[in-house]
């Protein structure tokens, strides 16, 4: 059976900056030249088929698609170091850019664009032979990335019903943002995408500048800093389709082991380790100093505290010289402490990937060649911490209405906007939900339930007596109080 190829789709302006990233890590790990060419074209090994096709002349050709309603952004790949690597078709531009109106990418401009987008999204998925899965990269609080990716979204998933939908996100920060509008534009495409991607990975900016500047020494970090360093999740995510290893993990497994109710679907992102060059040969980096590290909230990309939930599920990616058994004393080494805290109804609570390839450091870059990293995806409760911020920025706003008649002026109704608030609150709910102690599985064993009656009774008599009110007197106030 062929290895699974995988189309990679980049909208709007943030999904686009991210592809250089992304693309030149794959060219460097494959071995390909930036014109597409094999370094060495007699080695046989085909790593690269999950990423590139081979055309006619021998030349490597990305399974990607590149959309924006403006063109300034592709422009700078076509002019690029790279112009020759990406064929031309599949870098898509408007004439006019969505002006971080959801609306605007939804229901206006962006509908122009659909269809175009489609057919070519169409054709690079209908040059794989074992189609395994989309990647989307795109920003929430953008006009390209919110609206007309929902829209995208939405018509994807009815061509490509049974094909898995990843998504890297870049979610708003707490503190730092370039959009005003930001928390409208977030809201609503949450709300219009939820039901049409498998998995989200988010992250935010501020989050990663910590990174850059607290563990890389990387003093003023620009775009291109935050965007490798997404590059070496996605790289980790897909790994296992790529190259050899001792557990081989595919993007229908992610949604099998991590989401365990479809709505919940946010993984936070966290990579170790961020070793800066001048630091590479004085770390130990032993397999469970890396697993430790990334249950630190510093090293996550996303501002919320994940000692503040609890952990549904963790996925663990390790690449390089990494051996089972390491991995192994690293997780029961996490099991036993008590800060990091697993819902009571997932015993189990790890998903491992081991992949024998080493991360590639890029060439000044700000990591630093290592043995090994791993990379880990965790589904936790405390990303509700910014879902419920988001929310509370989108209350603030919508009250007084503002902005607001630069949507319906695109053709939204106002009540769209009630109704993905509403779906917001949902979700917070749900999270909750999840992270709530399931006393109710205890009541499924009659012996468990009736001890835990017992003990409510006695526990219940303690407090009366304390009262001062006579047992006796109370026998038909607690009959009827459990018994309701």
């Amino acid at each position: 059976m062929p290895k699974g190829e995988i189309v990679q789709i980049h909208l709007g302006q943030a999904g686009v900056q991210v592809a250089n990233a992304c693309w030149e890590l794959y060219c460097l790990e494959h071995g390909i030249r930036v014109d597409g060419t094999l370094y060495d074209p007699s080695y046989s090994d085909n790593s690269y088929s999950p990423f590139f096709s081979l055309s006619g002349s021998g030349q490597a050709v990305p399974r990607v698609v590149m959309i924006d309603l403006e063109p300034t952004v592709i422009d700078e790949i076509r002019t690029g170091y790279y112009r020759h690597l990406f064929h031309p078709d599949r870098l898509l531009t408007g004439k006019e850019d969505a002006a971080n109106n959801y609306a605007r990418g939804k229901y206006s401009i962006g509908t122009e664009m659909l269809d175009l987008a489609l057919d070519r999204t169409r054709l690079v998925a209908e040059d794989c032979g074992n189609l395994q899965g989309f990647i989307l990269f795109r920003a929430y609080g953008g006009g390209t990335g919110g609206g007309f990716t929902s829209l995208f979204l939405q018509h994807l998933s009815t061509d490509y019903s049974k094909i898995n939908t990843l998504e890297f996100a870049v979610f708003p920060s707490p503190r730092i943002s370039t959009i005003i509008v930001e928390p409208y534009n977030t809201v609503l495409s949450t709300n219009a995408s939820i039901e049409y991607e498998d998995m989200c990975f988010l992250m935010d900016n501020e989050a990663v500048y910590d990174i850059l500047g607290r563990n890389l020494d990387t003093p003023r970090p620009t775009y291109t800093n935050l965007n490798r360093l997404l590059g070496q999740v996605v790289s980790a995510v897909t790994a296992s389709l790529r190259f050899e290893g001792a557990v081989n993990v595919d993007l229908t497994e992610f949604r099998t082991n991590m989401v365990p109710y479809p709505r919940i679907h946010y993984p936070l992102i966290t990579y170790a380790p961020f070793v800066p060059a001048h630091k590479a040969f004085h770390e130990q980096l032993s397999v469970a100093q890396l697993t430790n590290s990334c249950f630190e909230p510093a090293n996550q990309m996303v501002k919320c505290d994940p000692r503040t939930g609890k952990y549904i599920s963790c996925c663990l990616l390790y690449r390089g010289d990494v051996a089972p058994t390491d991995v192994n004393n690293a997780i029961v080494n996490i099991k036993s402490k008590r800060s990091i805290q697993f819902v009571d109804w997932s015993p189990t609570g790890f998903k491992v990937g081991i992949n024998y390839m080493p991360p590639v450091a890029v060439p000044g870059g700000d990591l630093a060649k290592v043995q090994r990293a791993v990379t880990m995806l965790s589904n936790n409760t405390a990303i509700k911490s910014s879902w419920e911020r988001i929310l509370r920025k989108f209350n603030v706003m919508f009250a007084k209405r503002a902005f607001v008649h630069h949507y319906v002026g695109e053709g939204m109704e106002e009540e769209e906007f009630r109704d993905a608030k509403e779906d917001m609150k949902c979700l917070i709910m749900d999270y909750n939900e999840v992270a709530s102690d399931s006393l109710s599985s205890n009541n499924e064993d009659p012996q468990i339930a009736s001890q835990l009656l017992q003990f409510n009774l006695d526990n219940l008599q303690v407090w009366l007596k304390l009262w001062g009110i006579k047992v006796n007197e109370t026998k038909s106030v607690h009959t009827t109080f459990f018994n309701s």
